[in-house]
């Protein structure tokens, strides 16, 4: 009976330590050493081939990217179930698209729900898989040949093979940008290849072609780098080398690889003038990463390619004579489509096919860039204006030669950041309200909107959604009623015989007890309580928000960089009756820029407020806007983070930014808001409580195709 135990735990302890070294630690005996690798993809010349069981054929991407975010978390939760992929996948294959990209790997669900999907589907979806690199690595003090670097990236790899091979258990706590869990779907015949990496930093490349100057080659069985090549190129040629190599020795596959590129280290010269500019320091060239004959899929090249930055070349004045096909993309008013431009110097570039990775528009009220030569702004563009940089931007990208294109992004993702809001808000509570400020959050083709079914309310002219229940506020003709959802507070203003072309009406509205003032200098109007903001309606076309100059956030994070004294040397009053327009930054002035304009910084009124129907099911539907007016009333909507709030799931707004020296957090349970006019200035507007409750990590949503989605439909359909 003992020998039977012992030879029982033995047996157990065996299968276990077999099961660990397969599964986990990828240990594997290659039992096949002379059957001939396989690959259903390869290059020729500027083409992708695909071989769908009749022989290789010209194969375009037209794909999305697959982000991991859904509402109520962040993305390192990776909280998407395998029936939200399975009803994804279906939208994203009847708008036409053949391929799905993602950047890391997913939780289990993705890769049963890729199975499920394609296994008896003649029309199968294929993915482009990525490799990531974390940011803190990335962003740390060391180069690309540490341990913590590269050992970990070409760790990452072959846990990826395996993952797609349907042969890997990921601990948990194995990665913090992977998720975990047991792999076991073989996804192999329909992944195209991978995309190795992510958008390098220009410093951490050109750090690492520094400190590494004597590791400038890398030769191996399938890569290798040539005589040009950089420090940096040659680590990535050892990670592709690597990855081909034990994909085909366990597996006996091959398939495309790619390795992550964006015009911040793209391979091209530029002038002096623009180097300084934009303080381009590194390259990264796949020209000079080579395979051998072993290597049978090929390299493609593959960018992140955006309309509105860098735009190196509406920077540059004479380009236009050294490029002979520059007239080829003269737009109507005369002017140039850099976009264009760009991705053909790209694609003349390189031996190689090239897909444009990454390009898209965000459909956020919030602006970071502004594209002047094609009106593909980042940010402040409706889901319609949204659907025509796309449809013209994948024009853009056929025009010139490139062999597919990836349009950013599938969903909106709520917990994303911009650097000018990031400083505006909680951002470890990201996840659970929907920013309308942040533009990162709304790339999507399709949306999420507050509310299970529907939102609480549409501003579009029909009041059916309000009731009694909802009125605030009355003052002689006027009543004020307000409510809010995850994205917006509402107002709706109803006054007989209204006529907003004619008369001024003024909302005040107290959200924070720390500061604000009873008179407004430049409206002069005066309040029952202190207001911090003052919404003025006067007319479709100057109406807009200001703020109490205490309060006003854009004056803290932002003066010296556009000229003003560092505010916090002489702060303004708490009770200061001046009331500024709000700003966002677009652009900050570079010191290094030899034409004046060029250190000028940029900003956008984001107080303005936009005229026009909010009901998405409206043909006359306008995105962007604020406020409508219909017969005797209007509706207004506000985001969040126009009015201070940092995290409004917890309503909490932003503290006296004097006190603190800088934006910290305090918590309200209400606000307080009133209405009156420019015909009674010498009253002071009453002003009534409006209790606010958060919703915590709960937030509820429903999906929603944006317009663009359609206008893209119709163009990969055709």
């Amino acid at each position: 009976m003992k020998k039977f135990l012992i030879g029982a735990v033995s047996l157990i302890l065996l299968v276990f330590l077999l099961d660990t070294a397969y599964y986990r630690w990828g240990f594997y005996i290659d039992l096949h050493p002379g059957r001939q690798v396989s690959t259903f993809t390869g290059v020729s010349g500027k083409e992708i081939l695909v071989d769908e069981g009749n022989g290789p054929k010209p194969f375009e991407i037209k794909g999305v990217d697959l982000g991991a975010g859904i509402p109520g978390h962040f993305a390192t939760e990776y909280a998407i179930d395998k029936e939200t992929y399975l009803r994804w996948f279906g939208m994203i294959r009847e708008m036409g698209a053949n391929t799905i990209r993602v950047y890391t790997i997913l939780s289990s669900d993705f890769y049963e729900a890729v199975y499920e999907y394609n296994k008896d589907n003649p029309d199968p979806l294929y993915i482009i898989h990525g490799v990531w690199v974390n940011d803190y690595i990335q962003n740390s003090h060391v180069d690309a040949f540490d341990d913590s670097f590269l050992k970990t990236f070409k760790t990452d790899c072959r846990t990826l093979v395996d993952i797609i091979h349907g042969k890997k258990k990921v601990n948990l706590g194995y990665s913090t940008s992977n998720a975990s869990g047991s792999y076991t779907k073989d996804i192999s015949p329909w992944v195209l290849g991978y995309i190795l990496g992510v958008e390098w930093e220009d410093v951490t490349v050109a750090y690492t072609d520094h400190m590494r100057k004597e590791i400038n080659t890398y030769r191996g069985e399938y890569m290798y780098t040539t005589q040009e090549a950089t420090p940096f190129e040659a680590m990535l040629a050892e990670v592709g080398d690597q990855i081909i190599m034990y994909e085909s020795k366990k597996y006996k596959q091959q398939r495309l690889v790619a390795f992550s590129n964006w015009p911040t280290t793209d391979p091209m010269e530029y002038p002096e003038e623009i180097n300084r500019l934009f303080m381009k320091c590194a390259k990264v060239d796949v020209e000079h990463i080579a395979s051998t004959d072993k290597f049978l899929s090929g390299q493609f090249a593959s960018y992140h390619v955006y309309s509105y930055y860098p735009d190196y070349l509406s920077h540059y004045d004479s380009w236009t004579d050294e490029i002979p096909y520059a007239d080829d993309y003269l737009q109507e008013d005369g002017s140039y489509n850099t976009y264009g431009i760009y991705l053909e110097m790209l694609n003349r570039y390189h031996s190689m096919p090239v897909v444009i990775s990454e390009f898209g528009v965000p459909t956020s009220r919030g602006r970071a860039q502004l594209d002047f030569h094609t009106a593909r702004s980042q940010g402040y563009m409706s889901e319609k204006e949204q659907g025509n940089a796309l449809v013209s931007s994948y024009q853009d990208i056929k025009k010139s030669g490139c062999a597919g294109s990836v349009v950013f992004s599938w969903q909106d993702e709520w917990f994303k950041r911009t650097w000018n809001t990031m400083a505006n808000v909680d951002l470890t509570k990201t996840a659970y309200w929907s920013d309308f400020q942040t533009n990162e959050q709304f790339f999507g083709l399709m949306s999420f909107d507050p509310g299970e079914e529907e939102s609480v309310c549409y501003t579009d002219g029909d009041i059916g959604e309000w009731s009694g229940d909802d009125v605030l506020t009355e003052n002689g003709d006027y009543a004020l009623s307000m409510k809010y959802d995850e994205k917006f507070i509402y107002f709706r203003v109803h006054k007989d015989n209204l006529d907003l072309e004619n008369e001024k009406i003024y909302i005040p509205l107290d959200i924070t007890p720390k500061t604000g003032s009873y008179y407004a200098e430049g409206e002069d109007v005066k309040f029952e309580r202190q207001a911090d903001f003052l919404l003025v309606l006067d007319g479709r076309k100057n109406s807009r928000v200001l703020v109490q100059k205490r309060y006003d956030v854009f004056h803290v994070v932002y003066s010296e960089d556009y000229g003003e004294e560092n505010p916090f040397f002489d702060p303004p009053d708490k009770d200061s009756p001046a009331f500024d327009r709000i700003y966002m930054a677009l652009q900050i002035g570079n010191v290094n820029a030899a034409e004046e304009g060029d250190r000028m910084s940029e900003k956008f009124e984001t107080g303005s407020l936009t005229y026009g129907n909010g009901n998405p099911y409206d043909r006359e539907y306008n995105s962007v806007s604020d406020f409508i007016v219909s017969g005797d009333d209007i509706e207004i909507r506000l985001p969040w983070d126009l009015l201070n709030f940092s995290n409004p799931s917890q309503m909490q707004v932003h503290d006296d930014y004097y006190e603190n020296y800088g934006i910290e957090n305090l918590q309200i349970d209400g606000i307080y808001a009133g209405i009156g006019t420019d015909a009674a200035k010498n009253d002071r507007i009453g002003m009534e409580w409006k209790e606010l409750k958060g919703w915590g990590k709960n937030p509820t949503y429903h999906e929603r195709l944006k317009q663009s989605y359609y206008m893209m439909q119709e163009i990969w359909n055709k």
